[in-house]
């Protein structure tokens, strides 16, 4: 079965700013999380796959499909859920649904009601009397309800408070039970990721870092912490990144059972990294 979603080669230049060949490749049944720092390149990676702006050079393909030869037969498969809102604010839910519904060739309105009673969504409350967290269930009604296979979503927890965050997760958690779909979740809070993600891509000044499983990711990098004496040549040379400090230093290390070993004669601390750990090593290097 092919991937959901392919990346290859992708290129697009900015002033001062591009994407340089960024490859990776999403398969069908996982949520992908896409972490970088801000100006990194996400939303420009989105974007271009979204075809709402035209790349230089490189391949997306959605299904096996090219995004832009397939572009009204791939969108009809897709939900998008950004940060911000793009409805019109002035007019309620059931008004901006009967706008949206005709560009689905898949919508069932049975589904659509089901996620308004879910969701707790009033037919008739104006979008701009929603609140965050409301207009972020809402634009996830609408993605759900034109049988989306993948579900492609900018920062959607962003704002939101750890009630509402942790219920949207449970709700992706249990959407991608359908081993079919798939989710792209590009987001800066790492921790949403700690919990759902099965793959994570970290994208740094336009250019891939790695593309890999969660869990190896986090299985084999460490945190090692002990004293400053330990920092010769040689021993930095095992890390990504350290951070000193008066007491003594922290770092990053790509294999944990090897740092291990190095350390072993030695008093220090080799612990399992958070991803955001991991986001800020390969960013910063410190």
């Amino acid at each position: 079965m092919e991937p959901i979603l392919e990346v290859k080669n992708l290129c697009k230049k900015y002033p001062g700013f591009g994407l340089k060949d960024i490859s990776f490749t999403m398969p069908r049944g996982y949520i992908m999380g896409f972490i970088g720092p801000n100006g990194a390149g996400k939303s420009t990676t989105i974007k271009l796959i979204l075809n709402l702006i035209k790349r230089d050079s490189g391949e997306i393909k959605l299904f096996g499909m090219d995004n832009i030869q397939k572009e009204l037969a791939i969108k009809d498969r897709i939900g998008f859920v950004f940060d911000e809102n793009h409805y019109y604010e002035e007019l309620n839910i059931q008004e901006m649904k009967k706008i949206v519904a005709p560009f689905y060739r898949n919508w069932d309105e049975h589904t659509f009601a089901k996620y308004l009673v879910d969701f707790n969504l009033p037919r008739k409350k104006k979008i701009k009397d929603l609140s965050k967290g409301m207009k972020m269930k809402f634009s996830l009604a609408i993605a759900l309800s034109h049988q989306a296979d993948l579900l492609i979503m900018d920062e959607p927890t962003s704002g939101l408070d750890p009630v509402v965050r942790n219920e949207l997760l449970e709700i992706l958690t249990y959407l991608i039970q359908d081993e079919n779909k798939g989710i792209f979740l590009s987001t800066h809070i790492t921790s949403d990721l700690d919990k759902i993600a099965d793959y994570i891509t970290l994208i740094n000044e336009g250019e891939i870092i790695f593309s890999t499983p969660k869990d190896e990711l986090l299985d084999y990098h460490g945190m090692v912490k002990g004293g400053k004496d330990l920092l010769d040549k040689e021993v930095r040379n095992n890390f990504i990144g350290i951070k000193e400090h008066q007491y003594g230093f922290e770092g990053l290390v790509k294999d944990r059972q090897k740092a291990s070993k190095v350390f072993e004669k030695h008093k220090v601390l080799v612990e399992k990294p958070t991803l955001e750990d991991i986001l800020l090593y390969y960013t910063r290097g410190y």
